[in-house]
């Protein structure tokens, strides 16, 4: 459509993440009136951090992606700004190219998600088109119409909201499911005498020294992640157990170690994304979209850009 022929349009965004924020920016920056939607209390998803205080420490955990990189000209003139915002750092202890958000992974959402309409502990429901829009249903009540909605969930959410309304996009999201992840935290009284992000194997895929990160604060916080094939047979068990599982493997490879002040388990079923490769999903015909590292690869840049693409597609 020219831009003679365009009229302010309205679009509902269900999830406030990287991708859905992401579009959301795209969006507004058009002209279109855009309110999001999240059922978390605030911003993060998987770029959670959280301050800890236990054993008379202050401890800081990024406890959800560690880091992110940027590859796409486009992203990398993103992280820039934010640079020069003061939003991320580089964090070389986990490469060259590796960035963290300041003080905390989930200073960038939260950056992102100022600049928007967000109702955060809103969980939708479903969704319904008639011919005045788009309709959103959540616990306290509809609203609407929306003249666009995009669904920038986890490939598993996906389907349930799109099942109703576009069995095609439900089939693709169904098609690549998400991995889960167990991540213990342990806050220590001492520095461990381990590198900023050692080695590892076993059960664990990824353990890093939080305080070693630019703007990162506290005392000598530890993040655990397991790798997705223990974080599956054991997705159901309890916090404890996981705990206790995964602070011994970390312990049988960097010892001696010291029993932790503070220790939590925190599951996420929706951790790394599945790959359909495809940018985003759009139905412009009837103002539908969806967005998501799993239309594209298990990155945070991914989800940034499916969350252009899929603005790009609607408008």
């Amino acid at each position: 459509m020219g831009r003679e022929g365009w009229m302010a349009r309205s679009a509902a965004i269900i999830g406030a993440g990287m991708a859905g924020l992401a579009c959301a920016a795209q969006l507004a920056a058009a002209g279109c009136t855009v309110r999001l939607f999240d059922k978390g209390r605030r911003a993060g998803g998987r770029l959670s951090s959280k301050p800890v205080s236990a054993g008379g420490h202050d401890f800081f955990f990024d406890y959800g992606a560690q880091y992110l990189t940027a590859r796409d000209p486009d992203f990398v003139a993103q992280i820039a700004d934010w640079e020069r915002a003061g939003i991320v750092g580089r964090w070389p202890a986990a490469g060259g190219d590796a960035w963290v958000g300041v003080p905390g992974m989930a200073a960038i959402v939260a950056h992102m998600a100022a600049a928007h309409d967000v109702r955060w502990s809103s969980h939708i429901r479903g969704a319904r088109r008639d011919r005045d829009g788009w309709w959103l249903r959540h616990d306290e009540g509809v609203e609407g119409p929306f003249d666009m909605i995009v669904l920038a969930l986890p490939a598993e959410q996906t389907v349930e909201v799109a099942a109703p309304i576009d069995p095609g996009l439900a089939e693709l999201a169904g098609a690549h499911p998400s991995a889960p992840c167990w991540t213990v935290m342990l806050g220590f009284d001492a520095p461990l005498a381990v590198a900023d992000v050692p080695e590892v194997g076993g059960p664990i895929d990824f353990a890093a020294r939080n305080p070693s990160k630019p703007g990162h604060g506290g005392g000598e916080a530890w993040t655990i992640h397991a790798t997705a094939e223990w974080s599956r047979r054991h997705l159901d068990d309890a916090r404890e157990s996981v705990a206790a599982a995964l602070y011994q493997a970390f312990r049988d490879r960097a010892r001696p170690l010291p029993d932790p002040v503070h220790t939590a388990a925190h599951r996420w079923r929706y951790a790394r994304s599945g790959k359909a490769g495809i940018g985003a999903y759009a139905r412009p015909d009837i103002g539908l979209a969806a967005c998501g590292d799993w239309l594209i690869a298990p990155r945070v840049e991914s989800a940034w850009l499916s969350g252009r693409q899929a603005a790009q597609a609607l408008l």
